[in-house]
């Protein structure tokens, strides 16, 4: 594979992620939802300040800094994944081992637009209203990620403690909500683990 085809997948599913987002983010009132297949898949419109699946950063005073320490660290690795899928090109690596890393470029570039330009460009999400072009609801790098994917397969109310970040508030499994971005990460990696480890060895 070439950088062109890297960039082109990595392009296409960065695409792909941005407009389910803006059209959730447009079309839903925060907290709407649309059952595609009845007690198991919905589409839930959520956002998050923090990292993937929905996962907060703690804050700390008036201003985000768990918030802006993230973004900053995605930026550093975007550009570190860059540099080493750009490398491994020119290694003539397998294929399998640069798409993966495709996949994780475009995830980690996806949700640091949410939070770089969608307070800029978008009025305010609300239970009551659907964001518009042409708001501002926070400062650069202080949007929130946009989610959508809801899989509550199971209820157990009493999960064990250290199993709760799988479970919802109500507790059902698996109660995170995500998007095409976390997707494209958490796919790679379990990929690369299961079919390329002999690679990275």
């Amino acid at each position: 594979m070439k950088v062109r085809h890297i960039s082109i997948i990595v392009l296409a599913l960065l695409i792909a992620d941005q407009i389910l987002k803006i059209w959730v983010k447009t079309n839903f009132h925060l907290g709407e939802s649309i059952v595609v297949i009845p007690n198991w898949f919905q589409l839930l419109f959520v956002e998050n300040n923090g990292a993937a699946f929905g996962m907060q950063i703690a804050q700390t005073g008036s201003f985000d800094w768990g918030k802006l320490a993230l973004s900053l660290f995605r930026i550093v690795l975007i550009g570190g994944l860059g540099y080493y899928t750009y490398t491994l090109v020119r290694q003539k690596a397998p294929a399998g081992v640069l798409v993966g890393l495709a996949l994780i470029i475009a995830g980690a570039l996806g949700n640091i637009l949410d939070s770089a330009f969608y307070g800029l460009i978008f009025s305010a999400s609300t239970p009551a209203t659907v964001a518009e072009f042409g708001g501002s609801y926070a400062p650069f790098m202080m949007g929130k990620v946009v989610d959508m994917f809801y899989f509550p397969l199971f209820q157990w109310s009493n999960h064990p403690e250290w199993m709760s970040f799988l479970f919802d508030s109500q507790g059902y499994f698996f109660g995170p909500v995500f998007n095409l971005a976390d997707a494209y990460i958490s796919v790679a990696v379990v990929y690369m683990l299961i079919f390329q480890y002999k690679f990275f060895k």
